[in-house]
C-alpha cells in the first residue's frame, strides 16, 4: 500500500463572474493548502474499491479515468481516513481524488506524465488539479487554470464550523449567486484581486483581498473582532477561516467561539 496526506484548502479570495459557454462560472480565486488532512492509502487489488468514506464519488471517478487513459483495468483498493469535514468548502473530496490519482499512477508499469494527470483531474472536478500541486495558486477560467503565487506562509489558520450549519449544495449556492445577479462588476472585482496580489509582501497584506462572492458569515466578522487579520468563508462554505499571527492568538479566538462551533488549527502548506 502507498500512503499520502490529502490536504485541505482555503480560498483566500473567491471572485465569481458570469456563466461560461460550458455551463461553469468564470472565477478568480486564491487557493492555499493547509495541513489539516485526510490520509489516503492505495494498493493493488482485483477490482476498484474505496473504503472509509461511503459518500465518495470523486476518487472512484478519478481512478476509472486513470485506468481508461492508461489502458489498464481499474484495480486498486483505496482506504480513506477522513479528518477534513465533509461538504464544508475545504475541498476534502477533491483532495482525496487528486491524492489517490497520484498514488495509483505511480503504481502503473508506465506512469502517465503530469500533463495527462492534470487533464484527468480537470475532468473529474474543477478543484482537483490544484491538489496535484503544492503551494498557493491563482485559479482562473473555471478554476483549473493555475498559476503559482509567492505568498506569505507565516500565519496560523483557525477553521470554524458552526454547530447546526447546513451546507447547501454547490449548485444551489451558484444558483443563488445567479439569481441575485452576483456577476455584475466581476471585472472590477477581479482587477481588485489581481492588484492586491501584486502588492502582497507580508501576511497582513492578505487582508486586502476582496471578500468571498459566493458566501458570507457573521462568524467571519466575529473572528476579526477576536484578532484575525483576515477572516472569510472558504469556497461555498459553510466553514469560516480566520488568519492569525500566532498560534496563541488563534487558540484564544477558538476558545471564544467553542460553545457553538467546532474548530481546527492549521498552518499553510508551502510549495516544494
Amino acid at each position: 500500500m502507498s500512503r499520502a496526506c490529502a490536504y485541505a484548502k482555503v480560498n483566500l479570495a473567491l471572485v465569481v463572474g458570469p456563466l461560461r459557454a460550458d455551463g461553469k462560472h468564470e472565477v478568480a480565486t486564491v487557493l492555499q493548502l493547509v495541513d489539516l488532512h485526510d490520509d489516503v492509502e492505495v494498493g493493488p487489488a482485483d477490482a476498484l474499491t474505496v473504503a472509509g468514506f461511503e459518500a465518495d464519488t470523486l476518487v472512484e471517478s478519478a481512478l476509472r479515468e486513470l485506468a481508461a487513459a492508461a489502458g489498464v483495468s481499474p484495480a486498486w483498493a483505496v482506504r480513506i481516513e477522513k479528518r477534513i469535514p465533509v461538504a464544508a468548502g475545504l475541498g476534502g473530496g477533491s483532495s482525496d481524488a487528486a491524492t489517490a490519482l497520484s498514488l495509483a499512477n505511480a503504481m502503473l508499469p508506465s506512469p502517465l506524465p503530469f500533463e495527462e494527470l492534470d487533464r484527468i483531474a480537470a475532468a473529474v472536478g474543477a478543484d482537483v488539479p490544484f491538489f496535484l500541486r503544492r503551494g498557493p495558486r491563482l485559479g482562473t477560467g473555471d478554476g483549473t487554470e493555475l498559476v503559482a503565487l509567492d505568498l506569505p506562509q507565516d500565519y496560523v489558520v483557525l477553521l470554524a464550523l458552526e454547530e447546526g450549519a447546513v451546507k447547501s449544495s454547490t449548485e444551489e449556492v451558484y444558483r443563488g449567486f445567479d439569481e441575485r445577479s452576483g456577476e455584475v462588476e466581476f471585472e472590477d472585482r477581479r482587477e481588485t484581486l489581481l492588484a492586491a496580489l501584486e502588492w502582497v509582501e507580508s501576511r497582513r497584506d492578505l487582508a486586502a483581498f476582496p471578500p468571498n462572492d459566493l458566501a458570507s458569515s457573521p462568524l467571519a466578522g466575529e473572528l476579526e473582532h477576536l484578532g484575525a487579520f483576515r477572516a472569510d468563508v472558504s469556497g461555498a462554505g459553510p466553514v469560516v477561516y480566520g488568519l492569525f499571527e500566532t498560534i496563541e492568538d488563534a487558540r484564544r479566538a477558538g476558545g471564544g467561539i467553542h460553545d457553538r462551533a467546532r474548530t481546527w488549527l492549521a498552518r499553510p502548506v508551502a510549495g516544494n
